[in-house]
């Protein structure tokens, strides 16, 4: 499945809705005033349950962010999914611990499954019906949870799935890119539908101006019908985020994205700007 013939999609996605309230409204504003046309909202981010009514009444396509990382609880009792959490009752801290105790077998299926469908029901509760699925720190690059997201999205009929790729080469990139292949075949098989062309992850809270034009004008020129590039805005006053240390430069992405340059940018594309609904025939 894919656009109309002769359409070309661009998805710019923001990332970590609900993380902090000047990440929840930096992505709102990159919407209003910029080139940010969909965004993902995290169940389990600590400002999702405040942040929730703007979201829904802005009419921003929505997906599904399914954490299973980042320090927070999850929506389930510890006891309900000893697996995921420490012992203080929180995800574990980045995607490197998990991909370790999961590659030790350390990780229930049946936990992912309970959490996330919890997370779903989340998100749906507040008004967001999921346009697609995808995990916080693309964890659902990990054929464990590979598997757990699309039977859940089969069963609660989301259609699209994000597809993490990367343009570097490095032990972590070339597992990215292996995952990424057997991620796409599995997703195909299962139905889903997914962006033809991708990119953002490279890039990942460092899309200064010319690194944003440079990121739309690749995606281009690939031919692709369909791309998504993902991104990650804030506002510059947000006391919450000093708990992230990601080395993201917020402020400067939400400028970026909100600039004259973005919108002449995606006008030489030849894209128009879409969501992940946008990829499902009617």
């Amino acid at each position: 499945m894919s656009p109309d013939r002769g359409r070309r999609v661009l998805i710019v996605n923001a990332d970590d809705y609900g993380l902090t309230p000047g990440v929840s409204a930096g992505i709102l504003r990159a919407h209003r005033h910029g080139i940010v046309s969909s965004t993902t909202a995290l169940a389990v981010g600590p400002a999702f349950a405040a942040h929730a009514p703007a979201l829904v009444d802005s009419g921003l396509p929505t997906g599904a962010h399914l954490g299973v990382v980042g320090e927070d609880p999850p929506v389930l009792s510890a006891r309900e999914v000893p697996s995921l959490v420490d012992e203080h009752g929180r995800f574990p801290l980045t995607w490197k611990t998990f991909v370790r105790r999961a590659a030790l077998g350390r990780i229930d299926p049946d936990d992912l499954r309970h959490e996330f469908r919890a997370q779903l029901d989340v998100l749906r509760s507040a008004g967001v019906d999921p346009t697609h699925i995808d995990a916080h720190q693309n964890l659902h690059l990990w054929p464990t949870v590979t598997t757990v997201v699309l039977e859940l999205a089969r069963e609660q009929r989301i259609p699209a799935l994000r597809l993490t790729r990367t343009r570097q080469w490095s032990p972590t990139s070339f597992g990215v890119r292996t995952l990424s292949a057997v991620l796409e075949r599995r997703a195909r098989r299962a139905g889903m539908v997914v962006p033809a062309a991708s990119t953002g992850l490279d890039e990942a809270g460092h899309l200064d101006p010319a690194r944003l034009v440079a990121s739309i004008a690749s995606l281009a020129a690939s031919g692709a019908a369909s791309a998504e590039l993902a991104t990650h805005p804030g506002e510059a006053d947000d006391p919450d985020r000093v708990r992230y240390r990601w080395g993201y430069t917020w402020p400067d992405e939400l400028e970026a994205l909100c600039s004259p340059a973005a919108r002449e940018a995606v006008r030489r594309s030849g894209f128009e700007l879409g969501s992940f609904a946008e990829l499902v025939e009617p």
